[in-house]
């Protein structure tokens, strides 16, 4: 391991496309890094000239194949929201970045989520927060990471965990506050919540977990093998941030929370919604992320709400269908992914 500093001008390769993929693609490509952009199937609106490779995180061969050539790799990719999912294709996905990244020495960047600190008292919740064993979800994610923990340690990889909670912005549909908060809100319609409107959160925009992932990319070795949390804007509460949209779009907010019983009872129906009860421990608390190790070392002026939230809601307003009489009130099957 060396703590030679880079300057990413090497090629990435990009596994994922979705919103966080794309602002940390759109944040290389503006400066000339050369970038691969990787998944199952070409993106729609991939750019013209960036390159394009298919690959399948199951198969070992193809995450090799998509690693091959690249100096650094970020992974954003996502999976279906299902605890048995997630347990079937995580640590077999994991286990393939790693021996890619250790055959080709790419370095990691890996966006991943917070699920593995599971329940806490504590807040807010730092970098070495326990791992924890709680539920399906938030267990794999604390298998996942001690492998590429331990893979670490055995200097067989050079591997950053990028940690956002939940995020938001524009063209980010599955989110607490995306299709079914400001989206709705957009269609003056009501905000549908599964998180409690008044209990502090944090968010992150989604052009900031772009700009933490390419910090990371350009910093030096001594970096790696460890987690950052990315600078969020000072706490607000949902309700908060879906007032401050509303205003902005000029509409007035309309709120309807969704009580952990009435998401048992909708989720028998809902298999997206009964996965989300185990989850509770995210919004039924004061839900506050300490970012200070990543601002001491980089940056902290995480893009205000002031600013963040409006250009959210103004992206939903330009993109929401013309309002008809047979869709007023209707709302979508689904509610955020957390």
């Amino acid at each position: 391991m060396t703590n030679q500093p880079r300057t990413s001008q090497g090629l990435i390769t990009i596994f994922g496309y979705g919103p966080t993929g794309i602002a940390t693609a759109d944040r290389l490509r503006g400066r000339g890094t050369p970038i691969r952009v990787v998944q199952r199937k070409r993106p729609a609106n991939l750019p013209a000239g960036v390159e394009f490779m298919p690959c399948d995180v199951m198969d070992a061969q193809s995450v090799l194949r998509a690693m091959t050539g690249a100096e650094q790799a970020v992974i954003t990719i996502g999976v279906e929201y299902s605890g048995k999912i997630w347990k079937q294709v995580w640590p077999k996905a994991m286990a393939n970045f790693l021996a890619a990244a250790e055959a080709t020495s790419a370095r990691i960047v890996h966006i991943d989520n917070m699920y593995m600190y599971g329940p806490h008292d504590e807040s807010p919740i730092h970098e070495d927060a326990p791992l924890t064993s709680y539920g399906q979800k938030p267990a794999v994610r604390s298998e996942i990471t001690r492998m590429w923990m331990k893979a670490a340690r055995e200097g067989r990889v050079k591997w950053a965990a990028l940690r956002p909670p939940d995020f938001y912005g524009p063209g980010v549909n599955n989110a607490h506050i995306g299709e079914t908060g400001l989206g709705l809100i957009a269609q003056g319609k009501t905000a549908m919540l599964v998180l409690q409107p008044d209990q502090p959160h944090d968010f992150a925009y989604v052009p900031d977990i772009g700009r933490a992932a390419v910090s990371l990319l350009d910093a030096t070795d001594d970096t790696f093998n460890q987690a950052w949390h990315v600078p969020c804007a000072p706490t607000r509460t949902p309700r908060q941030l879906l007032e401050m949209g509303a205003k902005a779009i000029g509409q007035k907010p309309k709120i309807m929370p969704i009580s952990t019983l009435g998401l048992r009872v909708i989720g028998i129906f809902s298999p997206f919604l009964r996965e989300c009860v185990e989850m509770r421990f995210t919004w039924n608390r004061p839900y506050r992320v300490d970012a200070t190790k990543f601002a001491s070392r980089f940056w902290s002026d995480a893009t205000p709400f002031e600013v963040g939230i409006p250009a959210t809601a103004q992206a939903f307003r330009a993109s929401a269908p013309a309002t008809t009489k047979e869709s007023r009130g209707q709302t979508p099957a689904r509610t955020a992914t957390p």
